[in-house]
């Protein structure tokens, strides 16, 4: 049962790592739709096609708030509660899982 547990905190530690980094990706386009960013930039272009669809998504279902974009926000709290909450869930039952030896005799 070891091997499950070690799977399950593997696929914890990895869903944390990405989520992380999705989360500095919505940062930086957060920060860059401050400035009039060039919009041909390889940089800028991957934040655009990285942030978009989720962004879009979620502005489709908020209020118009007269030119504010709550969008980013959202997703970062989101991404914070799948953190605190889903990962952290499966951290803690693979971590369970490798103490108590799977009930195994």
């Amino acid at each position: 049962m070891f091997v499950v547990a070690n799977f399950l905190i593997a696929v914890a530690k990895v869903a944390d790592i990405l989520l992380t980094i999705y989360m500095y990706v919505i940062i930086g386009r957060a920060i860059i739709s401050w400035v009039n960013p060039d919009p041909y930039n390889p940089i800028v272009r991957f934040l655009y096609r990285a942030t978009e669809p989720l962004l879009y998504r979620v502005r489709r279902v908020l209020p118009d708030m007269g030119g504010l974009d709550l969008s980013p926000l959202v997703i970062l709290l989101g991404i914070y509660f799948l953190q605190k909450f889903a990962i952290s869930s499966i951290y803690e039952f693979g971590y369970r899982l490798k103490m108590s030896g799977g009930g195994l005799p």
